[in-house]
């Protein structure tokens, strides 16, 4: 620990509490002198669900600290943030990272409205108080790293709650070669036999069976060894509750042969937890329902599901599930975008001109996709909303119609010069002036739709919508004007068909809607949701997944990322092995091969 003078004013320095009097807790942590507190302790101890209590409290009851607060005193904002997040490398300084991951988690920040460094401003002036969730989940020297940047960052104003594992927080604090500066150090007691018995005795009914009755036995006298050191972390004892409290479970197996084996205990509850859970929380619509799933689900499947995110996420690169990061999980995800957008061009250009020309102009559009679309796995989502939007700057406007008539004499001219010199080069200049008039207002839109509001919210499920949105939006309007006036043009002055010139005009608008912009997630993501789903890895609707898992438990919603409740379970299932059933086409529903799947391959 840092020296005792710089934690607090008392001759004697004690920091007790217990959770289920946070409001105490959060007056201790107030009398701090700098508001730094590390809470660290053993895996499942129950560290993040401290921190969050303690947030969620501080925040609530930050209007009042705020009005009894001396002129010029600053009263921060709480804000979660896994540390996992952190590059040192790239952000020496905890305040600049904390102004990146405010402008990704909190859209709303980076407004127009604002102007530039508003999330930078709040960051360096005091204002933020970071709660950093997981310093043990990051590689050893990153510890070291992240010890030493806080203690060259934090001024005397700025305040830090930090949860870390023991073992790990005192190694880097000795790597460091010193401790964090001004922070008091926690850690919590184990649960003791007797108060584990007497909390499941609490939810048990009034009457125990007779086998609860020898397992609660075998917990108070220890005979169970392993049972008993289950059950002296929350994350043990919630497991045992969420297992085998439910009705007709049998609660003999823990006091078996697996209770005398705390690993091999451990492990047979998560195992038994995603169907203990499913089984126990039937869906619901009701909106009251915030722990129910909205869809009915099949508890292999899940886990199927959970254990593929659990590996390609893998605990030792991050713990942050991220829906547009899972198009990089899939090897020759830009060649499978080339082959899907050209199939669907060339089926579209078949309607217009024939199958082996449309499957021509499918495969050039292919190939274009192929080259476009690499960076499409590297695009952060977008956030289009019309909630709250102020009018376009009329700047904007004026730019976005001179790139149009840029773009629409230069199409209409090439198109003239290739039909005619003489009347077909007036004619593709007159039709891309039309162009040139319509597309600059919809590239206005487009830009003034991708700037984020005030009222801009980044959980999961937003983001997604959000780029989905925009994504639509881009692909719907400019085909609709392409078609609308590359049909006109066509028609009136090249006397073409106008089926022709409408199709020929939409097609060239859905390329454009996904070629143009600035945000891309949402398509490459649903190009690779197809084919996961098609090889039984994740299902068809992901989102709709992620957020029953959610409520049952299982995943946590940290801004725009989930992230698996209990790091145990991550661990557990990114490590277990497992077949899966591999489905190669829902055609061919009889066409079926087993196949093992995972980080490694045959």
């Amino acid at each position: 620990m840092s020296q005792p003078h710089l934690i607090t004013s008392e001759a004697e320095l004690t920091f007790t509490g217990c959770s289920d009097d946070i409001a105490a807790l959060a007056d201790t942590f107030r009398g701090l002198k700098r508001r730094r507190l590390v809470i660290a302790g053993g895996a499942g101890m129950g560290k993040t669900t401290l921190a969050v209590q303690l947030l969620l409290h501080l925040l609530s009851t930050r209007a009042a600290e705020q009005a009894d607060a001396g002129e010029g005193e600053i009263v921060p904002v709480p804000v979660l943030l896994p540390v996992s997040g952190w590059d040192t490398s790239a952000h020496p300084r905890l305040q600049d990272w904390l102004a990146a991951r405010l402008e990704q988690d909190y859209p709303a920040l980076t407004a127009p409205e604002l102007g530039t460094g508003a999330a930078a401003a709040l960051a360096g002036g005091g204002r933020i108080l970071p709660v950093l969730d997981g310093l043990d989940e990051i590689p050893a020297p990153a510890r070291v790293r992240v010890i030493a940047a806080l203690n060259s960052s934090l001024t005397a104003h700025d305040q830090l709650i930090l949860t870390s594992r023991r073992k790990e927080f005192t190694t880097a604090v000795h790597e460091a070669g010193r401790p964090l500066t001004a922070a008091a150090i926690i850690v919590p007691k184990p649960i003791t036999p007797q108060a584990a018995a007497d909390y499941l005795t609490a939810c048990l009914p009034g009457i125990p069976s007779e086998a609860w009755t020898r397992t609660l036995t075998a917990l108070h006298s220890r005979a169970a060894r392993g049972l008993a050191q289950v059950a002296a972390t929350p994350l043990g004892l919630w497991l045992i509750r969420a297992v085998y409290l439910t009705p007709g479970a049998d609660p003999t197996p823990l006091t078996g042969p697996l209770g005398d084996d705390a690993d091999a205990l451990r492990a047979h509850l998560l195992d038994r937890l995603i169907p203990a859970l499913i089984e126990a929380r039937p869906p619901s619509t009701d909106p009251a329902d915030h722990f129910r799933p909205r869809h009915r689900l099949d508890p292999h499947a899940t886990r199927r599901y959970l254990t593929y995110l659990a590996r390609v996420f893998h605990p030792a690169t991050t713990r942050d599930i991220a829906w547009w990061r899972i198009a990089r999980t899939i090897r020759h995800i830009r060649s499978l975008t080339g082959l899907e957008a050209g199939l669907v061009f060339g089926v579209a250009g078949g309607l217009v001109d024939g199958l082996v020309g449309g499957l021509a102009g499918g495969l050039v559009f292919g190939l274009l996709f192929r080259l476009e679309s690499r960076s499409w796995v590297d695009e952060t989502p977008g956030y289009a909303s019309f909630r709250g939007r102020p009018r376009p700057p009329f700047r904007t406007l004026k730019r976005d119609l001179m790139i149009g008539l840029v773009v629409g004499f230069a199409f209409g001219g090439v198109g003239g010069l290739a039909l005619e010199v003489g009347l077909g080069l007036v004619g593709g200049l007159t039709g891309g002036l039309v162009v040139g008039l319509v597309v600059g207002p919809v590239f206005a839109l487009i830009d003034w739709t991708e700037q984020p509001t005030l009222t801009s919210t980044s959980s999961p499920c937003s983001t997604w919508r959000s780029d989905r949105t925009l994504t639509l939006l881009r692909t719907s309007v400019l085909g609709l004007v392409f078609a609308l006036t590359g049909g006109l043009v066509l028609r009136l002055v090249f006397g073409l068909g106008l089926g022709f010139g409408l199709m020929c005009g939409l097609a060239l608008g859905l390329v454009f809607g996904l070629l143009i912009g600035n945000h891309r997630a949402w398509p490459a993501c649903i190009i690779a949701i197809s084919w996961l789903a098609l090889t039984r890895r994740l299902p068809w609707r992901l989102m709709n997944f992620l957020d029953d898992a959610h409520r049952l438990g299982l995943l946590r919603a940290v801004g725009p990322v989930y992230q698996f409740r209990h790091a145990a379970l991550h661990d557990h299932l990114a490590t277990t092995p497992a077949l899966s059933e591999w489905v190669f086409s829902p055609v061919w529903s009889g066409f079926r091969f087993r196949a093992m799947w995972g980080c490694s391959r045959r």
